[in-house]
């Protein structure tokens, strides 16, 4: 007990070596009135606290100042913000005040941080089944925690090695001080300088320095111990001793009255703060008081000082309470984690949707404060592996669209090397529509690996560009010729409007082939002015109704022009149509020649039949007309493929 040791360690004794403190406590716990043996384990818990804390920080004062640091839950932080939190503890607070709280980053921010770096190894191996590298991933974060790390190490370091130094010296002067104090007892010496030699030890004491920890307790109950000493056995003025021994109990109920006041206190943590400061005042700074008041005053003290301790072990008990809450919704995140890892979903959007669920109760699970110190590892551990698994098992649906990726890349590579190939090609005409329908066959390709997507996407539409580029340029140069022709084709127009037959079949059959070779050599207008087209055609049948043609003749002529003209406009799609239509109605054509040709057997095999009636011939003539027009299409289609094959 540490005033219960001093306070009554003026009792008569001969020893005056350094184990007089141990045995003097020895003598003291037996003249105790009775206890409870559980009271007084308690009681002496709740002193030893305080005593170890206290020698801990007399060896290193700097230790003062971190309960004015407050501890964060730093589980509950993103690994920038402990690097922040890191680099202004190590750039703005004394190195040993903030080594909790350092210690306490580093363990937030290394957990983070190798799992952060297990989920990357797993994606790595995952896109890179066959591959042979090793891993590797550069995180500046961590380079930036080291940083602040090592500059805390170092900084620690110097601050030990100055440390060290002095506690050895201090310590020396101490004992020292506590020997000349065993020498102060001398009848044969001047009172006066008996007095003035101890004041100048208790002076030297006070300003000693700091010594190690683990023989804080010792030295002080030994030099205490001697100062009880010297006023016990010294003929001392005894009015002088008892002003002092009063001044020194008032101190102490002054203290007493203020532990009072400190039970009040709500934030019970601060109160615990200051009660151990009064007990480092109460050891280090006041004297022993009489012998009658010794006991009494430090079971007062001892006393109050076991309630504050009741009172801050129930308030550890609610922040249990709160850890073991902690724990439960850990553990809650954690059975969703691993219900996710079983959902099998098939498309890629549907695994956006559960990689967003899986990412929210990560950060719900960092959010969430400490559990119990005993599960926590058991608890981490859990969360990893749920994370683990649940990324094994999307894992596996990428492996498998993987390959897919690849041949998806093969196919748009193909392409590329096809329009690079076509780029700087000069047939316009075919190869507009080509490129067209590379573009196209582009579009239904599905996705290919990220890593290649930017790279291929841009040769692609570089080659794509430089030929659409070069079209544009030559479409501007044929817009003017176009136009020229527009205006040409738009003045004989007018002329050919003038011109008259002569009633001569050939003559003014040849002259209408001449108007329309005439036409085409004036060129291509632009494809806003391909109405003057029709306002031709008009005229042309209308000359061709005035000649004295067979109808398949003049629908011949109407139709080679037509087929002449879709030519001209490279447009596949309706010389294509047209040729669909045609088809068409050829089938059309023969189903109506066999449906009738059908009647005339009927009719032929009708016994009353003698002779063809008007109803048979009327069919024949359907026939015959079907027949006529059946070759006029047929002709048509041949003109028409035998412009494909030219």
């Amino acid at each position: 007990m540490l005033e219960e040791t001093n306070d009554n360690l003026s009792q008569p004794k001969n020893e005056t070596d350094g184990n007089l403190a141990t045995d003097v406590q020895t003598n003291n716990q037996a003249i105790e009135q009775p206890v409870e043996e559980t009271e007084i384990c308690e009681k002496q818990q709740a002193l030893n606290e305080i005593e170890a804390s206290n020698a801990e920080e007399n060896e290193d004062e700097t230790l003062k100042a971190r309960h004015e640091i407050p501890m964060l839950d730093y589980d509950t932080l993103s690994m920038e913000t402990l690097v922040e939190e890191l680099q202004k503890l190590v750039s703005n607070e004394k190195v040993m005040s903030i080594r909790d709280h350092v210690e306490e980053i580093k363990k937030a921010f290394l957990s983070k941080y190798n799992h952060f770096i297990e989920e990357k190894k797993e994606e790595f191996h995952a896109e890179n089944p066959e591959s042979t590298d090793e891993f590797q991933y550069h995180f500046p974060l961590k380079s930036k925690f080291d940083q602040f790390y090592t500059l805390y190490k170092d900084n620690k370091n110097i601050h030990f090695k100055s440390l060290q130094n002095n506690l050895k010296t201090n310590l020396e002067v101490r004992l020292a001080i506590v020997e000349e104090l065993k020498e102060l007892i001398n009848p044969n010496e001047n009172i006066k300088d008996t007095l003035k030699h101890f004041n100048e030890l208790r002076e030297r004491w006070k300003n000693a320095g700091a010594i190690p920890k683990d023989k804080y307790n010792h030295v002080w109950n030994n030099y205490h111990f001697h100062v009880e000493n010297f006023y016990d056995y010294l003929h001392l003025d005894r009015e002088a001793r008892d002003l002092d021994f009063k001044h020194n109990l008032e101190q102490k109920q002054k203290i007493i009255v203020r532990v009072e006041e400190l039970l009040q206190e709500q934030d019970i943590n601060k109160a615990f703060r200051e009660l151990q400061d009064l007990h480092r005042i109460w050891k280090e700074e006041i004297g022993p008081v009489s012998r009658e008041h010794r006991d009494e005053i430090w079971n007062q003290f001892s006393d109050l000082t076991k309630k504050m301790h009741d009172k801050r072990e129930v308030l550890f008990e609610k922040i249990r309470g709160t850890e073991q809450e902690n724990l439960e919704k850990k553990n809650a995140i954690i059975a969703q984690i691993e219900e996710l890892g079983t959902i099998k979903v098939n498309a890629h959007s549907q695994w956006l949707v559960q990689i967003e669920k899986v990412e929210a109760l990560r950060e719900a699970f960092f959010s969430t404060g400490k559990v119990p110190a005993d599960v926590n590892e058991a608890t981490w551990a859990a969360f990893k592996n749920a994370v683990r698994n649940f990324n094994t098992f999307k894992n596996s649906f990428y492996k498998d669209i993987k390959k897919e990726q690849n041949e998806n890349l093969n196919k748009k590579n193909a392409l590329v090397a096809k329009a690079n190939e076509l780029k700087d090609s000069e047939d316009f005409a075919a190869t507009t529509a080509i490129m067209k329908q590379i573009q196209e066959d582009w579009k239904k390709i599905g996705h290919v690996p990220r890593k290649y997507s930017d790279k291929v996407w841009a040769e692609f539409k570089a080659a794509c560009n430089h030929y659409f580029d070069r079209l544009k340029d030559q479409k501007s140069e044929h817009n003017a010729e176009e136009m020229e022709a527009f205006d040409k084709k738009k003045a004989y127009l007018e002329s050919i409007k003038e011109f008259q037959l002569i009633g001569e079949h050939k003559a003014d059959l040849d002259a209408i082939k001449q108007h329309i070779e005439n036409w085409k050599s004036l060129g291509k207008v632009p494809f806003t002015r391909r109405h003057i087209e029709g306002k031709f055609n008009k005229i042309l049948d209308a000359l061709f109704d005035k000649l004295s043609l067979s109808k398949k003749d003049s629908d011949m002529m109407r139709f080679a022009n037509k087929i002449e003209n879709l030519s001209e406009s490279n447009d596949s799609r309706k010389l294509e149509n047209e040729k669909i239509f045609i088809i068409r109605k050829i089938e059309e054509l023969q189903n109506e020649i066999f449906q009738l040709e059908n009647n005339i057997q009927f009719f032929a095999n009708t016994r009353n039949a003698k002779k063809e009636n008007s109803i048979v011939l009327e069919v024949r003539k359907n026939i015959a007309i079907h027949k006529e027009s059946l070759d006029t299409w047929k002709e048509k289609l041949k003109q028409l493929r035998n412009l494909n094959q030219e």
